[in-house]
C-alpha cells in the first residue's frame, strides 16, 4: 500500500511542476522530470522490504557549453582596441566584464590595460551555452594516453604560439588524457558562424582555434581533418576554446 500511495505522490509532484530547488523558476518552464526512488534505510524488518521514497530531480534543457574562450591581441603598437562579440546563446561569464564589448589597450606583448582602472589582463575570457550543432564528419581519434603530444603538434599547425598552446593543453588536458580514447575536431563555420567576432581596428590576422571533442570507450574511423593557418603577421588576433560534447 505504501508503494501505491508514495507513487500517486510522485506522478501527483510531476503534473503540478517542479518550483522549489533545485530548479529555478525559469529552469521549471523547460525541465525534464526525473524520478529517482531510494529505499528507506530505517525501514524496519517487519516492513516492506523496498519501502521507497520518491525524490523529484528536475533538469533544464540539454545546452552545450562553450569552455574557456580566450583571447589574445597582439597589435604593431600600442592601440585602443574595441572587441565585440555576436553570440548565438547566452554568455554565462566574462572577464573583464562584458558590457556591450570590451574597450582595452593594446600592447604589442599581448599586456590589456582597461583605460578606465589602469588594470592589466593577459586575454579577455567569456562563456556561454548554446545549442550548437558541431561538425564531426572530419578529426581524430586519439588515445587518450598521446593527447597531449597530438595537441602539441595540432595546435602548432592552427598558428597557435607555444605560450597560447600550453595553456590550451593545461585547461584541457587533465579532462582527456585519462580517458581510453578521444574524438577529437577543430570547428570552422560552425563555430565562427555562431560567436562572431569583430575587433576595432581590423586586425592583419584573426585566428580562431575551437576544439569539440567527446570521450569514446573505443576507437572508431574517421576522415582526417587538414589543420592550417594563416600567417601571424602584422595586427594578431588568437582566440581559442572548446566544449566537450556528450
Amino acid at each position: 500500500m505504501k508503494k501505491v500511495l508514495y507513487c500517486l505522490l510522485a506522478l501527483l509532484m510531476v503534473c503540478t511542476g517542479c518550483t522549489d530547488d533545485p530548479c529555478t523558476e525559469e529552469e521549471a518552464v523547460t525541465a525534464k522530470p526525473v524520478i529517482y526512488l531510494y529505499p528507506d534505510e530505517k525501514a524496519e524488518e517487519t516492513e516492506e522490504p523496498c519501502e521507497e521514497k520518491p525524490v523529484i530531480y528536475c533538469y533544464p534543457d540539454e545546452e552545450i557549453l562553450y569552455e574557456k574562450p580566450v583571447l589574445y591581441h597582439y597589435p604593431e603598437s600600442t592601440t585602443e582596441i574595441t572587441v565585440r562579440l555576436d553570440y548565438n546563446g547566452r554568455l554565462t561569464y566574462t572577464y573583464p566584464a562584458y558590457h556591450d564589448g570590451w574597450t582595452v589597450l593594446a600592447a604589442p606583448d599581448g599586456t590589456l590595460t582597461d583605460p578606465a582602472t589602469g588594470r592589466e589582463y593577459y586575454c579577455l575570457f567569456w562563456e556561454g551555452v548554446s545549442d550548437t550543432e558541431y561538425d564531426f564528419s572530419e578529426g581524430f581519434c586519439v588515445p587518450g594516453e598521446d593527447t597531449a603530444a597530438f595537441l602539441e603538434d595540432a595546435l602548432a599547425k592552427l598558428g597557435l604560439n607555444q605560450r597560447e598552446a600550453n595553456e590550451f593543453i593545461i585547461y584541457w588536458l587533465p579532462r582527456m588524457e585519462k580517458n581510453p580514447c578521444n574524438l577529437i575536431s577543430f570547428q570552422t563555420e560552425a563555430y565562427t558562424d555562431n560567436a562572431v567576432l569583430t575587433v576595432e581596428p581590423a586586425p592583419d590576422t584573426m585566428i580562431r582555434v575551437f576544439m569539440a571533442w567527446q570521450p569514446l570507450a573505443e576507437p572508431v574511423e574517421i576522415e582526417p581533418q587538414t589543420l592550417t593557418a594563416p600567417e601571424r603577421t602584422g595586427f594578431v588576433v588568437v582566440e581559442w576554446g572548446g566544449t566537450e560534447v556528450q
